[in-house]
Protein backbone atom coordinates (compact mmCIF):
# COMPACT_ATOMS: atom_id res chain seq x y z
CA UNK A 1 0.00 0.00 0.00
CA UNK A 2 1.51 3.30 -1.07
CA UNK A 3 1.79 6.28 1.26
CA UNK A 4 -0.23 9.37 0.32
CA UNK A 5 2.89 11.27 -0.74
CA UNK A 6 3.95 8.37 -2.98
CA UNK A 7 0.53 8.37 -4.66
CA UNK A 8 0.94 12.14 -5.12
CA UNK A 9 4.30 11.59 -6.81
CA UNK A 10 2.82 8.86 -8.97
CA UNK A 11 0.02 11.13 -10.15
CA UNK A 12 2.55 13.85 -10.92
CA UNK A 13 4.37 11.49 -13.31
CA UNK A 14 1.11 10.41 -14.96
CA UNK A 15 -0.17 13.95 -15.44
CA UNK A 16 3.07 15.42 -16.76
CA UNK A 17 4.83 14.05 -19.84
CA UNK A 18 7.95 15.70 -18.48
CA UNK A 19 8.34 15.28 -14.73
CA UNK A 20 11.09 15.95 -12.20
CA UNK A 21 10.84 14.42 -8.74
CA UNK A 22 13.31 15.64 -6.12
CA UNK A 23 12.53 12.88 -3.65
CA UNK A 24 14.68 12.79 -0.55
CA UNK A 25 16.51 9.56 0.21
CA UNK A 26 14.24 6.91 1.68
CA UNK A 27 10.97 8.24 0.30
CA UNK A 28 10.60 5.37 -2.17
CA UNK A 29 11.10 7.05 -5.54
CA UNK A 30 11.52 3.64 -7.22
CA UNK A 31 8.15 2.19 -6.21
CA UNK A 32 6.50 5.58 -6.85
CA UNK A 33 7.80 5.59 -10.42
CA UNK A 34 7.04 1.92 -11.02
CA UNK A 35 3.45 2.46 -9.89
CA UNK A 36 3.09 5.25 -12.45
CA UNK A 37 4.65 3.03 -15.14
CA UNK A 38 2.23 0.22 -14.27
CA UNK A 39 -0.74 2.51 -14.76
CA UNK A 40 0.60 4.07 -17.97
CA UNK A 41 1.51 0.70 -19.51
CA UNK A 42 -1.14 -1.73 -18.31
CA UNK A 43 -4.13 0.48 -17.46
CA UNK A 44 -4.02 3.51 -19.74
CA UNK A 45 -2.03 1.93 -22.60
CA UNK A 46 -0.23 5.24 -23.14
CA UNK A 47 3.26 3.70 -22.93
CA UNK A 48 4.61 0.49 -24.46
CA UNK A 49 8.34 0.42 -23.78
CA UNK A 50 10.21 2.05 -20.89
CA UNK A 51 13.94 2.62 -20.47
CA UNK A 52 15.25 3.07 -16.92
CA UNK A 53 18.76 4.49 -16.60
CA UNK A 54 20.37 4.05 -13.19
CA UNK A 55 23.72 3.59 -11.41
CA UNK A 56 25.05 0.06 -11.96
CA UNK A 57 24.19 -1.49 -8.61
CA UNK A 58 20.81 0.24 -8.52
CA UNK A 59 20.02 -1.11 -11.99
CA UNK A 60 21.18 -4.58 -11.04
CA UNK A 61 19.70 -4.83 -7.53
CA UNK A 62 17.22 -2.12 -6.54
CA UNK A 63 14.81 -1.89 -9.50
CA UNK A 64 14.41 -5.68 -9.92
CA UNK A 65 13.99 -6.06 -6.14
CA UNK A 66 11.24 -3.44 -6.03
CA UNK A 67 9.41 -5.06 -8.95
CA UNK A 68 9.44 -8.39 -7.09
CA UNK A 69 8.52 -6.86 -3.74
CA UNK A 70 5.23 -5.08 -4.48
CA UNK A 71 2.05 -7.05 -5.16
CA UNK A 72 0.43 -4.23 -7.13
CA UNK A 73 3.28 -4.24 -9.67
CA UNK A 74 2.52 -7.78 -10.81
CA UNK A 75 2.20 -7.92 -14.56
CA UNK A 76 5.11 -5.63 -15.33
CA UNK A 77 7.94 -7.45 -17.08
CA UNK A 78 11.53 -6.26 -17.16
CA UNK A 79 14.96 -6.99 -18.60
CA UNK A 80 18.26 -5.82 -17.10
CA UNK A 81 20.63 -4.64 -19.80
CA UNK A 82 23.91 -5.07 -17.94
CA UNK A 83 26.96 -7.31 -18.14
CA UNK A 84 28.95 -8.28 -21.21
CA UNK A 85 28.05 -7.14 -24.71
CA UNK A 86 26.51 -10.54 -25.40
CA UNK A 87 24.44 -10.41 -22.20
CA UNK A 88 23.26 -6.89 -23.02
CA UNK A 89 22.28 -7.88 -26.55
CA UNK A 90 20.29 -10.83 -25.21
CA UNK A 91 18.56 -8.58 -22.70
CA UNK A 92 17.56 -6.14 -25.44
CA UNK A 93 16.18 -8.96 -27.57
CA UNK A 94 13.97 -10.10 -24.70
CA UNK A 95 10.41 -8.75 -24.88
CA UNK A 96 9.55 -6.71 -21.78
CA UNK A 97 7.77 -3.59 -20.59
CA UNK A 98 10.84 -2.14 -18.84
CA UNK A 99 14.50 -2.26 -19.84
CA UNK A 100 16.91 -1.33 -17.05
CA UNK A 101 20.41 -0.19 -18.02
CA UNK A 102 23.32 1.30 -16.12
CA UNK A 103 24.22 4.85 -17.11
CA UNK A 104 27.71 3.85 -18.35
CA UNK A 105 26.09 1.89 -21.19
CA UNK A 106 23.76 4.61 -22.46
CA UNK A 107 26.19 5.64 -25.20
CA UNK A 108 26.61 1.98 -26.21
CA UNK A 109 22.85 1.45 -26.36
CA UNK A 110 22.24 4.45 -28.60
CA UNK A 111 25.32 4.45 -30.82
CA UNK A 112 26.79 0.94 -30.82
CA UNK A 113 24.21 -1.72 -29.92
CA UNK A 114 22.55 -1.78 -33.33
CA UNK A 115 19.09 -1.72 -31.71
CA UNK A 116 16.55 0.89 -32.67
CA UNK A 117 15.93 3.38 -29.88
CA UNK A 118 12.15 2.91 -29.71
CA UNK A 119 11.47 3.67 -26.05
CA UNK A 120 8.52 5.99 -25.59
CA UNK A 121 9.31 6.65 -21.92
CA UNK A 122 12.69 7.21 -20.27
CA UNK A 123 13.33 7.35 -16.53
CA UNK A 124 16.65 8.72 -15.32
CA UNK A 125 17.30 7.50 -11.79
CA UNK A 126 19.77 9.92 -10.21
CA UNK A 127 19.23 12.74 -12.67
CA UNK A 128 22.21 14.54 -11.15
CA UNK A 129 24.53 12.06 -12.91
CA UNK A 130 23.60 13.85 -16.16
CA UNK A 131 24.72 17.28 -14.95
CA UNK A 132 27.67 17.42 -17.38
CA UNK A 133 26.70 18.39 -20.92
CA UNK A 134 30.12 17.25 -22.12
CA UNK A 135 29.64 13.64 -21.05
CA UNK A 136 28.97 10.97 -23.71
CA UNK A 137 25.88 9.76 -21.87
CA UNK A 138 24.37 13.27 -22.01
CA UNK A 139 25.16 13.84 -25.69
CA UNK A 140 23.88 10.42 -26.70
CA UNK A 141 20.60 10.72 -24.83
CA UNK A 142 20.07 14.26 -26.06
CA UNK A 143 20.38 12.99 -29.65
CA UNK A 144 17.39 10.65 -29.27
CA UNK A 145 15.45 12.81 -26.82
CA UNK A 146 13.00 14.19 -29.48
CA UNK A 147 11.66 10.66 -30.08
CA UNK A 148 10.81 10.10 -26.40
CA UNK A 149 7.23 10.92 -25.43
CA UNK A 150 7.70 10.88 -21.66
CA UNK A 151 10.71 11.83 -19.51
CA UNK A 152 11.08 11.39 -15.77
CA UNK A 153 14.04 12.62 -13.73
CA UNK A 154 14.55 11.30 -10.21
CA UNK A 155 17.03 12.56 -7.65
CA UNK A 156 17.41 13.57 -4.04
CA UNK A 157 20.28 15.93 -4.88
CA UNK A 158 19.32 18.09 -7.89
CA UNK A 159 22.21 20.56 -7.56
CA UNK A 160 24.75 19.12 -5.15
CA UNK A 161 27.50 21.42 -6.45
CA UNK A 162 25.46 24.51 -7.26
CA UNK A 163 22.63 25.89 -9.36
CA UNK A 164 24.73 25.60 -12.53
CA UNK A 165 24.14 21.82 -12.47
CA UNK A 166 20.44 22.25 -13.17
CA UNK A 167 20.78 23.39 -16.78
CA UNK A 168 22.00 20.09 -18.24
CA UNK A 169 19.49 18.08 -16.20
CA UNK A 170 16.51 20.09 -17.43
CA UNK A 171 17.92 20.37 -20.95
CA UNK A 172 17.45 16.60 -21.18
CA UNK A 173 14.05 16.62 -19.54
CA UNK A 174 12.27 19.37 -21.47
CA UNK A 175 14.74 19.99 -24.36
CA UNK A 176 15.53 23.47 -23.10
CA UNK A 177 11.99 24.78 -22.78
CA UNK A 178 12.45 26.17 -19.26
CA UNK A 179 16.13 26.90 -18.71
CA UNK A 180 17.10 27.47 -22.33
CA UNK A 181 18.60 25.40 -25.11
CA UNK A 182 22.12 26.68 -24.50
CA UNK A 183 24.18 26.66 -21.33
CA UNK A 184 25.66 30.06 -22.21
CA UNK A 185 22.19 31.61 -22.31
CA UNK A 186 21.30 30.12 -18.93
CA UNK A 187 24.64 31.19 -17.46
CA UNK A 188 24.41 34.77 -18.73
CA UNK A 189 20.85 35.12 -17.47
CA UNK A 190 21.40 33.87 -13.94
CA UNK A 191 25.13 34.11 -13.16
CA UNK A 192 27.96 36.63 -12.99
CA UNK A 193 31.69 35.91 -13.39
CA UNK A 194 33.36 35.14 -10.08
CA UNK A 195 36.98 33.97 -10.10
CA UNK A 196 38.81 34.99 -13.26
CA UNK A 197 42.21 35.81 -14.71
CA UNK A 198 42.37 38.39 -17.53
CA UNK A 199 39.88 37.10 -20.11
CA UNK A 200 39.49 33.62 -18.59
CA UNK A 201 36.61 32.94 -16.19
CA UNK A 202 37.08 30.04 -13.80
CA UNK A 203 33.86 30.17 -11.75
CA UNK A 204 30.50 31.90 -11.72
CA UNK A 205 28.27 33.09 -8.90
CA UNK A 206 24.47 33.41 -8.94
CA UNK A 207 23.01 36.82 -9.60
CA UNK A 208 20.69 38.34 -6.98
CA UNK A 209 17.35 36.49 -7.01
CA UNK A 210 18.75 33.89 -9.43
CA UNK A 211 17.55 31.04 -7.23
CA UNK A 212 13.97 32.29 -7.16
CA UNK A 213 14.00 32.84 -10.91
CA UNK A 214 15.25 29.34 -11.66
CA UNK A 215 12.83 27.70 -9.24
CA UNK A 216 9.93 29.56 -10.80
CA UNK A 217 10.83 28.35 -14.28
CA UNK A 218 11.04 24.67 -13.34
CA UNK A 219 8.24 24.64 -10.78
CA UNK A 220 5.42 23.52 -13.07
CA UNK A 221 7.01 20.10 -13.72
CA UNK A 222 8.93 19.70 -10.46
CA UNK A 223 7.90 18.50 -7.04
CA UNK A 224 10.04 17.73 -4.04
CA UNK A 225 9.57 15.97 -0.75
CA UNK A 226 11.76 15.67 2.30
CA UNK A 227 12.05 12.51 4.34
CA UNK A 228 11.79 14.32 7.65
CA UNK A 229 8.40 15.76 6.64
CA UNK A 230 6.74 12.57 5.43
CA UNK A 231 8.44 9.71 7.24
CA UNK A 232 8.96 8.78 10.82
CA UNK A 233 12.70 8.91 10.35
CA UNK A 234 15.06 7.50 13.00
CA UNK A 235 17.22 9.89 14.96
CA UNK A 236 20.51 10.64 13.24
CA UNK A 237 23.51 11.72 15.30
CA UNK A 238 26.44 13.37 13.49
CA UNK A 239 29.72 13.06 15.34
CA UNK A 240 33.18 14.49 14.68
CA UNK A 241 36.17 12.46 15.86
CA UNK A 242 39.23 14.71 15.80
CA UNK A 243 42.74 13.32 15.52
CA UNK A 244 45.99 15.26 15.76
CA UNK A 245 49.25 15.05 13.86
CA UNK A 246 52.48 15.12 15.84
CA UNK A 247 55.15 17.73 15.13
CA UNK A 248 56.98 15.70 12.47
CA UNK A 249 53.79 14.68 10.68
CA UNK A 250 52.56 18.28 10.74
CA UNK A 251 55.85 19.42 9.23
CA UNK A 252 55.48 16.98 6.32
CA UNK A 253 51.91 18.10 5.66
CA UNK A 254 52.79 21.80 5.84
CA UNK A 255 55.80 21.39 3.56
CA UNK A 256 53.68 19.82 0.81
CA UNK A 257 50.98 22.43 1.30
CA UNK A 258 53.49 25.26 0.82
CA UNK A 259 55.94 23.82 -1.69
CA UNK A 260 53.63 21.43 -3.62
CA UNK A 261 56.55 19.01 -3.76
CA UNK A 262 58.46 17.05 -1.11
CA UNK A 263 60.81 14.11 -0.82
CA UNK A 264 59.91 11.61 1.90
CA UNK A 265 61.32 8.15 2.58
CA UNK A 266 63.17 8.30 -0.74
CA UNK A 267 59.91 8.97 -2.58
CA UNK A 268 59.02 12.05 -4.59
CA UNK A 269 55.57 13.51 -3.92
CA UNK A 270 54.51 16.25 -6.34
CA UNK A 271 51.33 18.20 -6.96
CA UNK A 272 51.24 19.75 -10.42
CA UNK A 273 48.30 22.07 -9.69
CA UNK A 274 45.86 23.12 -7.00
CA UNK A 275 43.45 20.25 -7.70
CA UNK A 276 46.25 17.69 -7.39
CA UNK A 277 47.46 19.36 -4.21
CA UNK A 278 43.98 19.10 -2.72
CA UNK A 279 43.97 15.36 -3.37
CA UNK A 280 47.46 14.88 -1.94
CA UNK A 281 46.62 16.81 1.21
CA UNK A 282 43.45 14.81 1.79
CA UNK A 283 45.46 11.63 1.35
CA UNK A 284 47.97 12.83 3.92
CA UNK A 285 45.16 13.69 6.32
CA UNK A 286 44.02 10.07 5.98
CA UNK A 287 47.50 8.75 6.69
CA UNK A 288 49.23 7.98 3.37
CA UNK A 289 49.97 9.60 0.02
CA UNK A 290 50.75 8.38 -3.47
CA UNK A 291 54.24 9.08 -4.78
CA UNK A 292 55.33 9.67 -8.36
CA UNK A 293 55.98 5.97 -9.02
CA UNK A 294 52.40 5.02 -8.13
CA UNK A 295 53.16 3.47 -4.76
CA UNK A 296 51.97 5.04 -1.55
CA UNK A 297 53.98 6.26 1.44
CA UNK A 298 52.62 5.88 4.96
CA UNK A 299 52.64 9.10 6.97
CA UNK A 300 50.65 8.24 10.11
CA UNK A 301 48.08 5.87 11.63
CA UNK A 302 45.97 8.46 13.48
CA UNK A 303 42.76 7.66 11.64
CA UNK A 304 43.31 3.90 11.85
CA UNK A 305 43.70 4.22 15.62
CA UNK A 306 40.50 6.28 15.82
CA UNK A 307 38.66 3.74 13.66
CA UNK A 308 39.82 0.95 15.98
CA UNK A 309 38.39 2.84 18.97
CA UNK A 310 35.07 3.34 17.17
CA UNK A 311 34.81 -0.33 16.19
CA UNK A 312 35.57 -1.41 19.75
CA UNK A 313 33.08 1.16 21.06
CA UNK A 314 30.36 -0.33 18.88
CA UNK A 315 30.47 -3.39 21.17
CA UNK A 316 29.88 -5.94 18.43
CA UNK A 317 27.31 -3.92 16.51
CA UNK A 318 27.97 -3.84 12.74
CA UNK A 319 29.97 -0.87 11.47
CA UNK A 320 29.93 0.47 7.92
CA UNK A 321 33.12 2.34 6.91
CA UNK A 322 33.24 4.76 3.98
CA UNK A 323 36.68 5.20 2.42
CA UNK A 324 37.90 7.31 -0.51
CA UNK A 325 41.43 6.40 -1.63
CA UNK A 326 42.60 2.91 -2.56
CA UNK A 327 45.42 3.08 -0.04
CA UNK A 328 42.81 3.82 2.65
CA UNK A 329 41.20 0.48 1.84
CA UNK A 330 44.53 -1.35 1.80
CA UNK A 331 45.57 0.03 5.18
CA UNK A 332 42.14 -0.66 6.69
CA UNK A 333 42.35 -4.26 5.48
CA UNK A 334 45.83 -4.60 7.00
CA UNK A 335 44.53 -3.55 10.42
CA UNK A 336 41.01 -5.01 10.51
CA UNK A 337 39.04 -7.98 9.24
CA UNK A 338 36.57 -6.29 6.89
CA UNK A 339 34.42 -7.14 3.90
CA UNK A 340 33.83 -4.83 0.99
CA UNK A 341 30.24 -4.18 -0.12
CA UNK A 342 30.33 -4.70 -3.88
CA UNK A 343 28.05 -7.59 -4.88
CA UNK A 344 24.42 -8.56 -4.35
CA UNK A 345 25.56 -11.30 -1.97
CA UNK A 346 27.50 -8.73 0.08
CA UNK A 347 24.35 -6.65 0.42
CA UNK A 348 22.29 -9.66 1.52
CA UNK A 349 24.91 -10.74 4.05
CA UNK A 350 25.20 -7.24 5.48
CA UNK A 351 21.44 -6.89 5.89
CA UNK A 352 21.35 -10.34 7.51
CA UNK A 353 23.87 -9.16 10.11
CA UNK A 354 26.64 -11.49 8.95
CA UNK A 355 29.29 -8.77 8.40
CA UNK A 356 30.69 -7.15 11.58
CA UNK A 357 32.73 -4.49 9.72
CA UNK A 358 31.96 -3.56 6.11
CA UNK A 359 33.66 -1.05 3.84
CA UNK A 360 32.25 0.72 0.81
CA UNK A 361 33.27 3.42 -1.61
CA UNK A 362 30.71 6.23 -1.97
CA UNK A 363 31.16 6.48 -5.74
CA UNK A 364 30.26 2.83 -6.32
CA UNK A 365 27.72 2.22 -3.57
CA UNK A 366 26.25 5.59 -2.77
CA UNK A 367 22.96 5.40 -4.67
CA UNK A 368 19.90 3.33 -4.05
CA UNK A 369 21.27 0.49 -1.93
CA UNK A 370 19.17 -0.48 1.08
CA UNK A 371 21.57 -1.32 3.90
CA UNK A 372 19.50 -0.15 6.85
CA UNK A 373 18.69 -3.68 8.07
CA UNK A 374 22.32 -4.57 8.71
CA UNK A 375 23.41 -1.82 11.07
CA UNK A 376 23.10 1.78 12.19
CA UNK A 377 26.70 2.95 12.63
CA UNK A 378 28.73 4.57 9.86
CA UNK A 379 32.27 5.89 9.93
CA UNK A 380 33.69 8.29 7.34
CA UNK A 381 37.38 7.36 7.25
CA UNK A 382 38.03 9.70 4.32
CA UNK A 383 35.78 12.54 3.19
CA UNK A 384 34.55 13.55 -0.27
CA UNK A 385 33.89 17.03 -1.66
CA UNK A 386 30.70 15.71 -3.30
CA UNK A 387 27.58 16.54 -1.33
CA UNK A 388 25.61 14.13 -3.52
CA UNK A 389 27.81 11.13 -2.69
CA UNK A 390 28.00 12.18 0.95
CA UNK A 391 24.24 12.41 1.41
CA UNK A 392 23.47 9.32 -0.61
CA UNK A 393 25.99 7.24 1.30
CA UNK A 394 24.59 8.37 4.64
CA UNK A 395 21.13 7.47 3.38
CA UNK A 396 22.11 3.82 3.02
CA UNK A 397 21.58 3.56 6.79
CA UNK A 398 19.52 6.64 7.66
CA UNK A 399 16.32 5.82 5.83
CA UNK A 400 12.84 4.39 6.22
CA UNK A 401 12.93 0.96 7.83
CA UNK A 402 15.87 1.73 10.10
CA UNK A 403 14.85 0.69 13.60
CA UNK A 404 17.74 2.20 15.55
CA UNK A 405 19.33 5.59 16.08
CA UNK A 406 21.84 6.16 13.29
CA UNK A 407 25.27 7.40 14.33
CA UNK A 408 27.54 8.82 11.63
CA UNK A 409 31.14 9.43 12.71
CA UNK A 410 33.54 11.62 10.74
CA UNK A 411 37.22 11.06 11.47
CA UNK A 412 38.81 14.46 10.86
CA UNK A 413 42.48 15.33 11.09
CA UNK A 414 42.69 18.66 12.86
CA UNK A 415 44.29 21.55 10.99
CA UNK A 416 44.07 19.85 7.56
CA UNK A 417 41.91 20.03 4.47
CA UNK A 418 39.49 17.64 6.20
CA UNK A 419 38.05 20.61 8.08
CA UNK A 420 37.55 22.56 4.84
CA UNK A 421 35.71 19.64 3.27
CA UNK A 422 33.31 19.44 6.22
CA UNK A 423 32.61 23.18 5.97
CA UNK A 424 32.07 22.89 2.22
CA UNK A 425 29.60 20.03 2.63
CA UNK A 426 27.65 22.09 5.15
CA UNK A 427 27.53 25.11 2.82
CA UNK A 428 26.40 23.00 -0.12
CA UNK A 429 23.77 21.39 2.08
CA UNK A 430 22.33 24.84 2.80
CA UNK A 431 21.97 25.47 -0.96
CA UNK A 432 20.53 22.00 -1.49
CA UNK A 433 17.92 22.61 1.20
CA UNK A 434 16.86 25.88 -0.41
CA UNK A 435 16.30 24.15 -3.76
CA UNK A 436 14.23 21.43 -2.15
CA UNK A 437 12.19 23.94 -0.15
CA UNK A 438 11.48 26.04 -3.23
CA UNK A 439 9.73 23.23 -5.04
CA UNK A 440 8.34 21.47 -2.00
CA UNK A 441 5.18 19.42 -2.36
CA UNK A 442 2.83 20.18 0.50
CA UNK A 443 0.62 17.27 1.36
CA UNK A 444 -2.96 17.50 2.48
CA UNK A 445 -6.08 18.71 0.76
CA UNK A 446 -5.77 21.51 -1.80
CA UNK A 447 -2.14 22.08 -0.82
CA UNK A 448 -1.13 18.96 -2.74
CA UNK A 449 -1.28 20.83 -6.02
CA UNK A 450 1.11 23.57 -4.90
CA UNK A 451 4.61 23.28 -6.35
CA UNK A 452 6.18 26.71 -5.80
Amino acid sequence: MLHAYQRFGCEHIIKNKVAALFLDMGLGKTVTTLTAIHELVLDRFEVEKVLVIAPLRVARDTWPAELAKWEHLRGLTYSTVIGSVKERQQALNKKAHIYIINRENVDWLINKSGHKFDFDMVVIDELSSFKSSNAKRFKSLLKVRPSVKRMVGLTGTPASNGLMDLWAEFRLLDMGQRLGRYNSTFRNLFFDPDKQSYDRIFTYKPKPNAEQGIYKLIGDITISMRSCEFLQMPTCVMNKVLVNLDEEERKIYTSLEREMSISYKDKEIDAVNAAALSGKLLQMANGAVYSEDGSFVKIHDRKLDALEDLIEGANGKPVLVAYWFKHDLERIKERFKVRQISTSQDIQDWNAGRIPVAVLHPASAGHGLNLQSGGSTMVWFGLTWSLELYQQTNARLWRQGQKNTVVIHHIITRGTLDEDVMRSLHMKDCLQASIIDAVKARMGGAECSEKI
